[in-house]
C-alpha cells in the first residue's frame, strides 16, 4: 500500500466520560463511558481513511496496552501502521477526559515520558510517494525531517499548528497549509486581532493560512483576500473533542483534490460538525458518502 495522508505527530489513549458536572473534590455518575483513540495527528489519519484515502500514521508508541490498542484501532480503520516505531519498555500516551452535556470539558493527559520518533526513523518511502504529509507541530524533529523530504518530492505539507513547541517556526516556514488555532495565532504573532495574525502568519510563505474559531467558524487568508465560513449545524453536539483534528484532515483532502479554498473550507466545516454528533475524537467521523449525503440534503 502507497499511503497518499501521511500524518505525524501526536497519538494519545483517550478515556472519555460524559458527565452531569465535572466534580471538583467530589464524585460524579458517569452518563457514558468509553475508551478510543485520539490525538490530532492521530486523529487526522483516521478521517483521511474514512474520507477514501490511503492514510498512515508515524510515530513512536510504547509496548504497553495502551500502545498496542491504538496500533489495533489504526489497524480497524485501515490506516497503515508501517511506520510506528513501538519502543520496548515504554508507557504510551493516555487522556482523561470530562465532558459535560453544555460541551465544557476537563483534560488532563500524560506523555508517559515515550521518547520522540528519532529523524532517522522517518520511513521516506511513504512520505515522499505521499500527496499530503499532515503535521501537528508534535514529534518535532522527526516532523522536519519529514517535512524537508515531502517539500523536495511535491508532497503537499498542511499544518495544524496548535501548540507552540521548539522548532515550530521551521515547520511554518516549509508547510503549504497552515491551520492554526486562535490562542496559537494570537501567541506567536502577538497580535490579538485575527486578522492581522493571520497577515503575520502568512509572511511564512504558505499557499493557505487560516485560523478555526468552534462555534464562529473558520477563517482564511489566500492570496491576500480573507475568507470567512461560518460553523455548521449538524445537530445535537455530544462532544467537540477531536474536532479541529477533523477539520484540518478535511480541509487538506479537499483542497488537494479541488485547489478551493472557500468549499474546502466549507467541507471541513460539515465534516467537524458531524464529528461532534458522538462521544470522542473518531467515532462520530462520517464518511465521505455521509458527508457529501449531509451537504446535499442541507442545500436550499
Amino acid at each position: 500500500m502507497n499511503p497518499e495522508f501521511v500524518s505525524i505527530g501526536f497519538c494519545s489513549n483517550d478515556h472519555l466520560c460524559r458527565v452531569r458536572e465535572i466534580p471538583v473534590d467530589g464524585k460524579t455518575e458517569m452518563l457514558e463511558h468509553l475508551v478510543q483513540g485520539g490525538g490530532p495527528a492521530g486523529d487526522a489519519a483516521v478521517a483521511a481513511a474514512r474520507l477514501g484515502w490511503r492514510a498512515a500514521f508515524v510515530a513512536t508508541m510504547g509496548d504497553d496496552s495502551d500502545g498496542r490498542k491504538m496500533v489495533d484501532d489504526f489497524r480497524s480503520e485501515g490506516v497503515c501502521v508501517d511506520g510506528i516505531k513501538v519502543l520496548p519498555n515504554q508507557g504510551s500516551p493516555v487522556a482523561y477526559c470530562w465532558i459535560t452535556p453544555d460541551g465544557a470539558r476537563s483534560v488532563a493527559w500524560t506523555k508517559s515520558g515515550l521518547p520522540p520518533l528519532d529523524p532517522a526513523d522517518v520511513p521516506v518511502d511513504l512520505v515522499k510517494r505521499a500527496r499530503i504529509l499532515h503535521l501537528d507541530g508534535h514529534q518535532t524533529p522527526a516532523a522536519l525531517a519529514a517535512a524537508r523530504i515531502a517539500k523536495e518530492n511535491g508532497v503537499l505539507i498542511s499544518l495544524d499548528a496548535g501548540t507552540q513547541v521548539p522548532g515550530i517556526d521551521a515547520l511554518l516556514a516549509l508547510a503549504d497549509i497552515v491551520v492554526a488555532s486562535e490562542a496559537f495565532a494570537r501567541n506567536w504573532s502577538g497580535e490579538d486581532h485575527l486578522e492581522r495574525a493571520l497577515e503575520k502568519l502568512e509572511k511564512c510563505g504558505n499557499q493557505v493560512t487560516g485560523v478555526t474559531m468552534g462555534v464562529a467558524g473558520s477563517m482564511c487568508l489566500h492570496n491576500g483576500k480573507f475568507i470567512r465560513v461560518p460553523s455548521v449545524d449538524a445537530g445535537p453536539v455530544v462532544d467537540t473533542t477531536g474536532a479541529g483534528d477533523s477539520y484540518h484532515a478535511a480541509f487538506a483532502i479537499r483542497y488537494s483534490e479541488t485547489g478551493d479554498v472557500r468549499g474546502s473550507m466549507a467541507f471541513a466545516a460539515v465534516y467537524a460538525a458531524m464529528k461532534c454528533r458522538k462521544l470522542g475524537a473518531r467515532a462520530g467521523l462520517p464518511t465521505r458518502a455521509e458527508a457529501e449525503a449531509f451537504i446535499i440534503k442541507e442545500q436550499p
